[in-house]
């Protein structure tokens, strides 16, 4: 059977391969495609889709958009137009407003005297700096055993190193992604710790928006919560997606195509998604 990964962050948000290299780390596992869905961002597709053609692997066009509903869900969009405008105004947008909340992390951290250089991070980790690479630099000050620690007793929500940033509203999102024309999926939904009734709600309002997949499998999750995501994505006429939320060196334990261990994820999930995008299998082929 042929595998794939459709969650999979790139230095141009805040994982720690460049895409080129995911794509060739791909190729290296036997993975028949990849779908490269950075954190707000799509700058990081060209450079994955030019390894893919190169390497002979099918490179996806995807985003992960942080919206806000309650706390905070992530929305994965497929097969977007990378270059539509729509996309583009908004997501520039959002990595300015990131920029600007890391810039006051930064800040919270020298008030305490730490030192720590902002730009260089940038210069070090990439354009894009998301909180795990704050987490890094504490880990490295010896602040925190590890990357999960130091979001735990510094970067979470209430803790003393938390800068707030801005979301699109849930609905938004799942229709910028649809506008964009692409297929917006509901990311990792035990994530969030909603019970089947409040899960059922937001995926309800989910498909008024335009929302058409829910990520079924996913790093960590059992056969069982599996199957249970993936009768719940029947009953309500949601596609099935899978990926492992991959991010290199930040999340160590997490690797690509496999996840924590044991993921599979099927390429018939692949063309089911391409079916609802409207393309053709030759138009997806790298």
């Amino acid at each position: 059977m042929k595998r794939i990964d459709l969650h999979v962050h790139t230095t141009a948000s805040d994982g720690t391969c460049a895409p080129g290299e995911a794509v060739r780390l791909a190729k290296e596992k036997g993975l028949a495609a990849i779908a490269v869905t950075d954190h707000d961002t799509v700058s990081g597709y060209a450079e994955a889709a030019a390894a893919g053609a190169a390497l002979g692997v099918e490179v996806v066009p995807g985003i992960e958009l942080s919206a806000r509903y309650l706390g905070t869900v992530h929305i994965l969009g497929y097969y977007l137009d990378t270059d539509a405008p729509v996309l583009n105004e908004v997501t520039d947008w959002l990595v300015r407003d990131r920029d600007c909340r890391n810039r006051k992390i930064a800040a919270l951290m020298r008030a305490d005297g730490l030192p720590v250089d902002y730009d260089g991070m940038r210069a070090r980790f990439g354009a894009v700096i998301g909180r795990p690479h704050f987490a890094e630099v504490l880990v490295e000050l010896g602040l925190a055993g590890s990357v999960n620690d130091a979001f735990a007793r510094f970067l979470e929500r209430g803790r003393r190193y938390y800068a707030a940033r801005s979301f699109l509203p849930v609905e938004r999102a799942i229709r910028l992604i649809r506008e964009a024309g692409g297929v917006p999926v509901l990311a990792h939904p035990f994530q969030y710790g909603l019970d089947d009734a409040a899960l059922r709600t937001l995926l309800a309002l989910g498909r008024e928006n335009g929302l058409q997949g829910m990520e079924c499998r996913y790093s960590g999750y059992s056969e069982e919560q599996s199957a249970y995501l993936l009768a719940l994505a029947s009953e309500l006429g949601l596609l099935p997606t899978g990926g492992s939320d991959f991010h290199g060196g930040v999340k160590p334990r997490i690797a690509l195509g496999d996840g924590t261990g044991g993921l599979c994820v099927p390429y018939r999930y692949l063309d089911r998604l391409r079916a609802a995008a409207g393309r053709a299998p030759e138009a997806a082929e790298a």
